[in-house]
């Protein structure tokens, strides 16, 4: 006898679950039977999980679920998720996006490296998500180009290798300008006391 939960008992969606089983994935890892209760219900939460462990969709499904397009307005996203490089942002982008097109929610991906206004043209157009290197996302606030103050979920993905990078004051700063009461999930392939220290804090 089976005893595994499927998505839809974690209570994500049908609409999701319909889709993640469309692409083949119609089990959750261990690392999303663990946190989706919590996370789904708008709970923060601390995930530990390698690389490979599902920690991309645990954290994408309640982003998408939880917020509502009818908040969307120019320059100003309700959910933000914070990665230490490109190539994991963009990676990011692609779980994410075609869930949120089903929940009517947009996404954009903002790293240094590549021209800037085809980001701040996609913040003042209105986006409901940023996945974001810290970097850049603090060269676009310094500028105006958005504000964080309407933010409802922040999630850190990578947050040990965020650390080894030295972006955690960056983080800290960013996290700082997000309202104290909206939801925050960091998922860290370790947590050393850097990381712990940046969980505890916020």
């Amino acid at each position: 006898m089976n005893t595994q939960p499927s998505f839809a008992d974690l209570g994500v969606p049908a609409e999701l679950v319909t889709s993640l089983v469309a692409r083949g994935i119609d089990s959750p890892f261990p690392i999303q039977t663990q946190t989706l209760p919590d996370t789904l219900a708008g709970r923060d939460v601390l995930g530990r999980g390698k690389t490979g462990s599902g920690k991309t969709l645990a954290f994408s499904l309640p982003l998408v679920s939880r917020l509502d397009p009818a908040r969307r307005r120019p320059k100003q996203p309700t959910g933000l998720v914070l990665a230490p490089t490109r190539e994991l942002a963009t990676q990011i982008t692609a779980t994410i996006e075609p869930l949120a097109k089903l929940r009517g929610l947009n996404v954009t991906t903002i790293f240094g490296g590549v021209p800037a206004p085809r980001q701040i043209s996609a913040l003042r157009n209105g986006v409901d998500i940023v996945v974001a290197c810290p970097g850049r996302l603090e060269d676009l606030m310094r500028q105006g180009a958005l504000r964080l103050d309407a933010v409802e979920i922040t999630v850190i993905d990578e947050a040990d290798h965020m650390a080894d990078l030295g972006f955690l004051p960056g983080v800290t700063r960013i996290l700082a300008a997000t309202p104290k009461g909206g939801q925050r999930m960091l998922f860290s392939a370790t947590l050393s006391y850097r990381v712990l220290e940046l969980a505890y804090e916020h």
